[in-house]
């Protein structure tokens, strides 16, 4: 005879569920041998403990056996939420804390009532009767005999099969039943073919704990636990339930809003298929809705069945946030010890989770507060804050609580909002700063303090708003200190919102004024502010050609600072980057850097240590640019700084690319591109456009590059330092992969006239005249390559890096024919092996490979093209490995086999989403935790696939070694990546 729960409507193994259900049929076949077995299934309610149970039934493992099923304490049908539940038995609510009550549930099936002769109650198993007749008398401790007689019938029950007895909502049990189970696994465990599961609510008070916990010996107990389904698992049920695949963006908002509880999500799917509501921006917030009205539901319906002091109870921790006894109790008005057990009904609920200090979620909380009245509400959430306050809580903390006020605030409370605010500013919280300030505006608006703080918050998540705030301010301050530091921060204002020639003129105008007025004696504050304003006015004056020559005359008439405070590394790396720009020293140019790095390693990175990184990657100084932009990298994480996180990365793609990582460099711009798109701050951004084609032409996608650089206008780049060179740059050779040769040359001879009118000299800073020389020479005006190559071997020997000095020696060799050029080209290889510069080194092997071809010399012509494949392919210039390839092939050569191992191929983004993935992190999970979209995560893993061979996660765990994800390949940087965790707003 077979028992079990019918099977609802759904015939599909639960989504989410393989591992378990695998555990569970790997048990029912060591049960089938003879090893008698025991599961304990455990999750909180919804979790799909009866699905399992009805896969596990369902599935193959347990066919051929004798299953009996009962549910213990099942809430009657008509008062369950509908769910893919439904069609269950409503088990034995009415007694399953009655004697032997689950025994009954499992055998009453069988109808052994006694009235007749039946072979199950041969050999002493008739003595079990009093436990399965309904009427018996089991009011006195069970008599051993009984016990035997279950056992005995279990025993006749396994004569021709296995047995498989199934107990659910377990904790709802009798304790003469589970003491029964106790007696039968014990005398079962190693000669009887049983297998015995149990489910059961953790969080729940069981009927007979003891009974249960030794029923569940851990010595011969599988524990399962079940946790919430992650987005692909919820996108699977989805899928099952709306008949077609659904989107991650719909996935992830279903998955937050039920919490991955399928009960839940179940419920809100099946309303979304009756309504015929699509599974899209529409349907997503409508199925927030109906996860919070559930939610709203099972709140209410719980709490309408308790006394009032524990619905007092659950209104003070919804109110306060938290579950600290003594304080909920002081909110609720009752003693500790009810609010313990009033805490404790509540996680025996799920209403409170457990772990955590505050009601399970936004939609339980609402419906807590719900029966309240505007006046209610208000009364209680001001004794909160009260209480909050003389228990010594942190200021935000108590800040919170003030903003849910309605109204203005008292004077004592906008102090408390004042110190939140700087404490916010200080970890980076900047909106949340704004929030906390702008409370105390409402409530005294002429506070001068308070409203410069809020512009130096809004300055840093929203510039146009700060602006007119900053203005106001500079016109009402009259202290020059205070006017100073707001001037300072004007400038950066302006700077953010590429206003910069005002920008310069005020601070200009705020450095004639403060030194005017602290004179030649000043003070060490005084001082260190000077330098801040001078350190904001380089800045601000590099950006743009008009402005660049008088801050670079104003930076050569200034003292090195020594880098000993913030401001002084400010200033030493603006000092350092002018000098680079000028192109006459890397020697004090590093210096100069080097200043600016000077600050504690604990320490923030701030915009001294990312403008230190580009001077330091210019003079080759590859490992501390890096170290600085990781610095900077990391206090955007840290302090959710998008704005200083992606021009960060734009930073460190270019010095990627300049080292020839170009995978990494496209990961590092890929990401930053899509902070443009998310981040409202990042939106105006278009280093990270310039920076993704930049190596996208490299990795042989030109077309992709053109892309790219189409969503950036022209016009707005004019007269910028950097910005509008390197675009020029970029779009040349995008148009030179496509073969466009003279529209490419016309576009390297605007970004040399760009530099020029900009005062630019670097050699190595957008190389133009390399490209316009190999450009030239293709097009046989040798003569025309000639004078440039001349003409930028002085500047090249000025910067005198060996990639400057190798650029220079390659130039010269492209327009040299014969033996000469030969030795150029040599030159050119041995300067740039020792330099960073991998994919330069590669095109120099390239080169003096088919000069050696032209020559004659083809054996040496071969070993040259064979390493200029090799090291564009570590590379990943893709393009450059094509072309070397078919000059060894034309040399008469072939590659060597190849030897390295397919993870090599990964980039390091797609190792570190490859190790997570394997390790059994859902797609969000990746993706909150390397801080980039679910969409990005979703490319990476489909590049990880595709690369690795495999077709899924399952396959991961094979096709990437145990230990830690697989390094670059040898010689390649090694970095680190992410994105900045969201500071708490």
């Amino acid at each position: 005879m077979l028992h079990r729960p019918p099977a609802g409507g759904l015939t599909e193994p639960p989504p989410g569920r393989g591992g378990e259900l695998a555990a569970l049929a790997a048990r029912a076949a060591s049960a089938r041998a003879g090893h008698a077995q025991a599961v304990l299934i455990g999750g909180p309610s919804g979790i799909g403990k009866t699905r399992l149970l009805r896969a596990l039934l369902d599935d193959q493992a347990t066919h051929g056996t004798r299953t009996l099923y009962a549910a213990c304490g099942r809430e009657p049908a008509a008062h369950r939420v509908p769910s893919a539940y439904d069609g269950l038995p409503d088990g034995i609510s009415g007694g399953a804390a009655a004697p032997y009550g689950a025994v009954r549930a499992l055998f009453g099936p069988l109808g052994l009532t006694g009235t007749g002769p039946s072979p199950l109650l041969r050999g002493g198993a008739h003595h079990a009767l009093p436990a399965l007749a309904p009427g018996a008398d089991t009011t006195a401790p069970p008599p051993h005999q009984v016990l035997h007689g279950l056992y005995r019938l279990a025993g006749n029950l396994m004569t021709d099969r296995p047995l498989t007895l199934v107990l659910d909502d377990a904790h709802h049990a009798d304790e003469h039943s589970l003491r029964w189970l106790d007696f039968l696994l014990r005398r079962a465990e190693h000669h009887l073919p049983l297998l015995v599961v149990l489910a059961h609510r953790p969080e729940a008070e069981p009927v007979a704990g003891a009974a249960l916990a030794a029923a569940c010996a851990p010595h011969r107990t599988t524990l399962l636990s079940l946790g919430p389904l992650a987005e692909a698992e919820a996108a699977e049920l989805a899928r099952r339930i709306l008949g077609a695949p659904v989107g991650p963006a719909f996935a992830a908002h279903l998955t937050e809003a039920s919490g991955g509880n399928p009960r839940t999500l179940t419920h809100a799917l099946r309303t979304l298929r009756a309504e015929g509501t699509a599974p899209d921006e529409h349907g997503a917030r409508r199925a927030t809705e109906l996860c919070a009205a559930l939610t709203a539901t099972t709140t209410r319906r719980w709490l309408g069945h308790q006394p009032g002091w524990v619905r007092d109870v659950a209104t003070a921790v919804a109110v306060l946030g938290e579950d600290e006894p003594r304080r909920v109790a002081a909110l609720a008005g009752v003693t500790t010890a009810l609010a313990e057990d009033a805490l404790t009904a509540l996680r025996r609920a799920g209403l409170v989770t457990p772990g955590r200090a505050a009601l399970a979620d936004a939609a339980t909380r609402a419906a807590v507060l719900a029966p309240l009245t505007e006046p209610e509400l208000t009364a209680l959430r001001t004794r909160a804050v009260l209480l909050l306050s003389d228990a010594g809580r942190p200021a935000e903390d108590i800040a919170e609580h003030v903003l849910r006020l309605p109204g203005p605030v008292p004077p004592w409370m906008a102090a408390t909002l004042r110190d939140a605010a700087a404490r916010a500013a200080a970890r980076g919280a900047h909106k949340t700063a704004a929030r906390y300030l702008h409370a105390v505006l409402r409530a005294e608006p002429d506070d001068l303090s308070a409203r410069t703080e809020l512009a130096r918050a809004l300055a840093e998540i929203n510039p146009e708003e700060a602006l007119p705030l900053i203005e106001e301010t500079l016109a009402l301050r009259t202290d020059p200190r205070t006017k100073a530091a707001v001037a300072a921060q004007y400038g950066l204002t302006c700077l953010a919102l590429r206003r910069v020639p005002t920008a310069v003129r005020v601070l200009d105008e705020a450095v004639a004024a403060f030194t005017a007025e602290t004179g030649p004696g000043a003070g060490p504050a005084d001082r260190e502010l000077t330098v801040l304003l001078e350190s904001v006015l380089l800045l601000a004056g590099t950006v743009r050609r008009e402005t660049i020559a008088a801050v670079r005359d104003r930076a050569a008439r200034m003292t090195l600072p020594h880098g000993d405070t913030p401001a002084q590394r400010q200033k030493a790396a603006m000092m350092s980057t002018l000098t680079a720009l000028d192109g006459r020293s890397a020697a004090r140019t590093v210096l100069q850097a080097r200043r600016a790095l000077r600050s504690p390693a604990a320490e923030p990175g701030g915009w001294a240590a990312f403008a230190a990184a580009f001077p330091l990657a210019l003079a080759d100084e590859v490992d501390d640019a890096l170290g600085a932009l990781e610095r900077v990298l990391t206090q955007g994480q840290e302090y959710g700084e998008a704005r200083v996180y992606t021009l960060a990365l734009a930073a460190r793609s270019l010095v990627l690319h300049g080292i020839g990582a170009i995978p990494d460099a496209l990961a590092d711009a890929r990401t930053a591109v899509g902070l443009t798109a998310e981040e409202d701050q990042c939106a105006e951004l278009t280093m990270p456009h310039i920076v993704l084609a930049t190596s996208l032409v490299d990795h042989a996608e030109p077309r992709r590059a053109e892309e790219a650089l189409a969503r950036i206008e022209p016009g707005d780049l004019d007269g910028h330092v950097l910005e509008q060179p390197a675009y020029l740059m970029a779009r040349a050779r995008a148009r030179r992969a496509l073969g466009d040769h003279e529209d490419a040359l016309v576009l390297l001879f605007a970004c040399g006239d760009a530099l020029a009118a900009a005062g630019v000299a670097n050699a190595v800073l957008h190389p133009w005249w390399v490209h316009a020389v190999r450009q030239l020479t293709a097009l046989g005006r040798t003569g025309e390559a000639r004078e440039i190559a001349e003409r930028w071997r002085g500047p090249a020997r000025s910067w005198g890096t060996p990639r400057a000095l190798g650029l220079a020696a390659h130039a010269l060799a492209v327009t040299t024919p014969g033996p000469e050029g030969v030795v150029l080209h040599t030159e050119a290889v041995e300067w740039l092996a020792g330099s960073p510069a991998r994919a330069e080194h590669a095109r120099a092997e390239y080169h003096l490979g088919r000069a050696l071809l032209a020559a004659g010399d083809q054996p040496a012509a071969r070993e040259h093209l064979r390493t200029a494949v090799g090291l564009a392919r570590q590379c990943g210039a893709l393009a450059l490995a094509e072309a070397a390839r078919g000059g060894l092939v034309t040399a008469g050569g072939r590659m060597r086999k190849a030897t390295g191992c397919r993870t090599d191929l990964l980039t390091r983004t797609e190792r570190k989403v490859a190790a997570l993935a394997r390790a059994g992190a859902s797609n969000r999970e990746i993706a909150e935790a390397l801080f980039v979209t679910v969409r990005t995560v979703e490319m990476h893993l489909t590049g990880v696939y595709r690369k690795l061979g495999v077709g899924d996660r399952a396959a991961l765990a094979s096709a990437l070694p145990p230990e830690a994800p697989p390094e670059p390949p040898a010689g390649m940087p090694t970095v680190a990546y992410g994105r900045p965790a969201r500071a708490a707003r």
